[in-house]
């Protein structure tokens, strides 16, 4: 079968799944799944895409001049994957691994498509790491290239000087031209385009096998502790492709990216499974400029952390509020939630003014990392945006479960995606139990460490999550918290502490907290279940009056006795410490709870 009947075939079958989305879409049939292309990795992926999406623009950015947005295209970004990779190969990094640091930006994907689409192994490497860890994992992953931001310089001047580590190039982002033996990125796809036109053909005929370790990425942790995750082609295109039979994305679509490109949710999500729809990308200028990057770009979509969430909603309301136009907003926001569930969808229409000061196009934002407050949730919904929550975890490629098109419930992560089984094991009085997967996505088990790969993957193929939860009758699934956070009573009681924090995180004037038990001298005595909690200064003077360290953790006490009424008295909080210096975080937002716990015990 010759090129042209293949594309041919692959454009009529896109084509075929596009009219039946449509069709689906427009008489609200009740289909589960949405079809989608199918991809054996990620080479044959942007093959495709590249076959179907050429011209259309694959990543969005500003230029020099205010208000023009320009973009580089499908095919352009395929071209320059092809050429880097034919240069990478000709280095001699075949088969080799090769690590990315840098803020979220082009050059960072097409190092990473380069690396993983036929020349070796990608490690992305954490942007919020100090030097010292940085050069241990290069050293544990045995990195011999690296791809890197001008940023980084320094600490990479200084790596390479020291000579402890396997490195053997440095590969600049932002130098035009090899200089003081740093290569530059740009210059290594001039070259490799002079390769390919020269007949060099060893990237474009690679053959992929998707079952081998393509990518190795390290769990969030110190050096000493954090894992790295072995996945495979297989792993992350299937996972792509769950995304796709349950949340509709196409062409028309713009995504502004904003968590860090080395975790696998943004990774996946925010970067391959939009280059697999042949949507587009843009990436955020800074978290102070989200809303204006929102209207600039025309984004469709958003898929971030509770923080961000929870901050939006916050002053989408304080702005109705200002207009006197809250009381009104609130009924109507009573009204519209039902409707729409009865195929009256008014909230567009009505709730015009909020949806322009997203741009107008804003559609969907998911939610990752941490729960989100069932009020901002339900409140997004009830205006109008298709909110959800997703759930997984790096050995899972990362995503297990998701509030979909088809299903979704308040307070739940969603539904299992379509290729995977989960098990609740090991389950409590209340049916909260381990949350366990198998599946396509699951892990190959982690690098040089096989008792730690035991641990969590049984022979089965059944990879225990550390995480506990419950699925109800209709098939949600609903998160209680992980199981190596459970603080354990004598009476055998089990007391979560994200669900603690849920609560508490939800009184205004409070900006974060931490639930931890302490336990005391008399063995006999059980654990004190304590909080640390984060307040905001000055909301805390707007709304309560008060001022001092003293004043303000008298108020939060009267607001955790009000908490404490609506628990059972084995979950009160019995003890607090009350702070505005922000939690330690990793930096997809998650606390250190470790690191805090050194804090306060």
């Amino acid at each position: 079968m010759n090129k042209e009947i293949k594309d041919a075939e692959l454009e009529k079958e896109y084509t075929e799944i596009l009219e039946q989305i449509v069709e689906e879409k427009t008489t609200k049939q009740k289909r589960k799944l949405y079809k989608t292309r199918k991809i054996t990795d990620l080479k044959d992926m942007i093959e495709q895409s590249n076959k179907l999406f050429s011209d259309k623009p694959a990543f969005k950015y500003k230029t020099d001049k205010p208000g023009e947005i320009e973009s580089i295209k499908y095919g352009e970004f395929y071209e320059q994957i092809n050429a880097l990779g034919t240069k990478l190969i000709e280095m001699g990094l075949k088969g080799k691994k090769i690590a990315i640091i840098s803020e979220n930006r082009y050059e960072w994907c097409v190092a990473y498509m380069a690396t993983v689409c036929g020349t070796g192994i990608v490690v992305p490497l954490d942007k919020a790491l100090p030097a010292n860890e940085l050069e241990t994992l290069i050293i544990r992953a045995g990195v011999e290239a690296i791809f890197y931001s001008k940023k980084f310089d320094d600490i990479m001047k200084d790596i390479k000087e020291r000579k402890m580590t396997n490195l053997r190039y440095f590969i600049s982002m932002d130098l035009p031209k090899m200089e003081d033996g740093i290569y530059s990125e740009y210059e290594c796809i001039e070259k490799g385009k002079e390769l390919i036109e020269e007949g060099d053909r060893r990237f474009l005929d690679a053959k992929i096998n998707n079952e081998e370790m393509s990518f190795l990425l390290f769990t969030s942790g110190t050096t000493s502790n954090s894992k790295a995750v072995m996945l495979s082609h297989k792993n992350i295109c299937s996972n792509i492709m769950d995304i796709g039979r349950v949340l509709y994305t196409d062409e028309n679509d713009t995504l502004l990216s904003m968590l860090p490109l080395h975790h696998t949710f943004e990774c996946t999500v925010d970067f391959l499974y939009i280059m697999y729809r042949g949507a587009s990308i843009a990436y955020c200028d800074g978290l102070r400029h989200i809303a204006k990057n929102i209207k600039e770009y025309q984004i469709t979509e958003l898929i971030s952390v509770p923080a961000l969430f929870e901050n939006m909603y916050k002053r989408v309301m304080k702005e109705v509020e200002k207009k006197g136009k809250l009381p009104t907003v609130e009924k109507v926001m009573k009204i519209t939630g039902p409707l729409s569930k009865m195929g009256i969808d008014v909230r567009k229409k009505l709730f015009k003014d909020i949806h322009e000061a997203f741009g107008g196009k804003l559609r969907i934002m998911m939610n990752g990392a941490a729960a989100l407050d069932p009020k901002v949730e339900k409140g997004f919904n009830d205006l109008g945006f298709k909110v959800c929550q997703g759930y997984g975890l790096t050995e899972a490629s990362p995503i297990i479960s998701a509030g979909t098109d088809f299903d979704h419930k308040i307070g739940s992560v969603g539904k299992i995606f379509p290729s995977l089984k989960v098990k609740i094991v090991d389950k409590d009085e209340d049916g909260i139990g381990e949350i366990i997967v198998k599946g396509p996505n699951v892990m190959l088990g982690y690098y040089q460490n096989e008792e730690a790969t035991r641990e969590v993957l049984d022979s089965k193929g059944w990879l225990r999550t550390g995480d506990l939860g419950y699925i109800d009758k209709k098939g949600f699934l609903f998160l209680s918290g992980r199981k190596k956070n459970v603080i354990v009573l004598k009476n055998g009681k089990n007391v979560f502490p994200e669900e603690i924090e849920n609560v508490v995180n939800r009184v205004d004037g409070i900006k974060e907290s931490f639930v931890y038990g302490k336990p005391e001298e008399d063995d006999d005595v059980d654990l004190t279940i304590c909080a640390k909690i984060v307040y905001d200064k000055d909301m805390m003077k707007d709304l309560y009056g008060v001022e001092t360290k003293e004043e303000i953790k008298e108020k939060i006490w009267e607001k955790i006795k009000e908490i404490n009424k609506t628990m059972p008295p084995y979950k009160y909080i019995k003890e607090l410490i009350v702070t505005d210096e922000e939690l330690i975080k990793t930096s997809t937002g998650k606390v250190k709870r470790h690191e805090e716990i050194k804090k306060v015990i």
